[in-house]
């Protein structure tokens, strides 16, 4: 099956297509930028939303829904937004079609123009403090802590399936509260939900950090973000949450009275993350073989493949599957038993492995006289015989096994990819060989973009972790008191 994809030595980027292609994960559309997420990759999205989901409500938050369209003249109210959602923005202008006069087709009726304009939603910050302002009269109104799931369009002209398409599925926070402390909080609070599941159910590590005044959010104060490393060297920015300030509230009049009795704008946040993940998910852990995946995200986290000749060993493996089936459902483990007599077994394993299953089982009917099963884990390509009797619970320790494997190794690989730099010249030559690099920055955004212009590097983020250090910028010469992580990303 490795002949399928193109070796990661070969060409990176052409196995991570390969490998969104032939895994069934996702394909292009019709529509030019946009994917179709085909059943198999969205059932690893329905996993990511279910966890998050629950994430989020346990930190007192709520769904809602607003409209995908949303008014031109929003998008005038705050300057900086606009500015930064401008050259991305897909615009209605019409609201009906006619048959042509001349016999081809359908054409926009020029009758139906509407009289403003409205902007398929990039992001839903003007629509949702515009509706928030009828929501908002007094303190007690406050905090207010709404998620949508959603749909967004970037209208993005160089695209890749999950990291970058114009259309895209995502989630969205937007909350409202009555002081500037309250709101930081939230913006540190769901960075942390964000890189507790990067973490702990992705297997991804990330850094978590602040994000320099370049790289911020559009009309943010303050962007925080959890920055991953993929295999190739690159960074991948995996989500953000945005210190808005009141920025939108005073855009949209939004006032509460507080409890002296005064009257003060309402201060905001809002964050997110989409199926960007999913392209995380893949180049952080996955091979030549195909994908490899964290069990906790895994649909299927154990596959039992019968192996057999004649339907009467069909039916006593099925038979002696049953009872460890139902053991298996009965821990929570996604198992599906493969009868499928179209395909051989040897096809079966290959297959798979490309769609990452954690761990597969090869029961026939030696197997069934000598009370063992064969038992394979996805991580380490490795297998083993084990005792049928008890094997559930063996398992259950080994897809907790395989999911602390596939963290370490990539907690592992960022270690060995993070270096120190003094010099530009040092900077440049470790650019060539990817990872993060700490290095220092002057602090202004000239150098910034000095230095991005000329060797396509970003600063992802100020981390959270790093200590105060004097030292010099590597572009300037000048002061710097801390490193800040640089990378090539996505």
């Amino acid at each position: 099956m490795a002949k399928v994809l193109t070796p990661r030595s070969e060409s990176y980027s052409q196995w991570y297509n390969d490998l969104v292609l032939k895994a069934d994960l996702a394909e292009n559309s019709a529509v030019r930028g946009c994917m179709v997420i085909k059943p198999y990759g969205y059932a690893i999205w329905e996993k990511m939303q279910s966890v998050l989901d629950r994430m989020f409500k346990d930190t007192g938050h709520e769904n809602a829904y607003f409209p995908i369209f949303i008014p031109k003249s929003f998008f005038s109210k705050e300057a900086d937004h606009v500015e930064g959602f401008a050259k991305e923005c897909a615009v209605v202008t019409h609201y009906r079609l006619m048959n042509d006069p001349d016999g081809n087709g359908v054409v926009v009726d020029p009758e139906a123009k509407l009289e403003e304009e409205l902007i398929v939603r990039p992001t839903s910050e003007t629509i949702i403090w515009n509706t928030y302002k009828n929501w908002i009269q007094s303190y007690r109104d406050l905090p207010i802590k709404c998620n949508q799931w959603a749909n967004v369009v970037r209208w993005e002209m160089r695209t890749r399936l999950f990291l970058r398409t114009a259309e895209f599925l995502w989630q969205e926070g937007h909350t409202a509260h009555s002081t500037k402390q309250e709101a930081i909080e939230e913006t540190e609070t769901m960075i942390n939900v964000y890189g507790d599941f990067a973490e702990k159910f992705m297997a991804v590590p990330v850094v978590k950090g602040i994000k320099s005044a370049n790289e911020r959010f559009a009309g943010a104060l303050e962007t925080y973000t959890i920055e991953a490393l993929m295999q190739d060297g690159k960074a991948l920015q995996s989500g953000t949450s945005h210190f808005l300030g009141q920025n939108f509230a005073k855009a949209f009049d939004v006032k509460f009275a507080n409890k002296e009795g005064k009257e003060d704008y309402v201060w905001a946040t809002s964050w997110g993350v989409s199926t960007r993940l999913m392209g995380a998910l893949i180049m952080a852990h996955s091979d030549d073989n195909g994908l490899v995946l964290p069990p906790k995200l895994a649909p299927i986290q154990v596959v039992i493949v019968p192996i057999f000749r004649k339907p009467e060993e069909l039916a006593k493996i099925k038979d002696a599957a049953s009872g460890l089936i139902s053991k298996l459902r009965d821990k929570g483990i996604e198992v599906k038993f493969d009868d499928n007599d179209n395909k051989k077994p040897g096809w079966k394993f290959a297959e798979y492995e490309l769609k990452g299953v954690p761990v597969r089982l090869g029961l026939g009917p030696r197997d069934l006289e000598n009370g063992t099963v064969e038992v394979a884990r996805r991580d380490t390509l490795t297998k083993e015989v084990v005792q049928f009797d008890g094997v559930d619970e063996h398992i259950v320790k080994l897809l907790d096994d395989i999911q602390e494997n596939i963290f370490q190794k990539a907690l592992d690989f960022r270690a060995e990819s993070t270096v120190s730099v003094d010099t530009y010249e040092d900077f440049k030559a470790q650019l060539d060989k990817g990872g993060f690099i700490m290095a220092h920055w002057d602090g202004t955004p000239e150098t910034e973009q000095k230095i991005k212009d000329e060797t396509k590097a970003t600063i992802r983020c100020i981390p959270l972790d790093q200590p105060d250090e004097d030292g010099v910028c590597i572009y300037s010469g000048q002061p710097s008191k801390k490193r800040v992580m640089f990378a090539r990303a996505y």
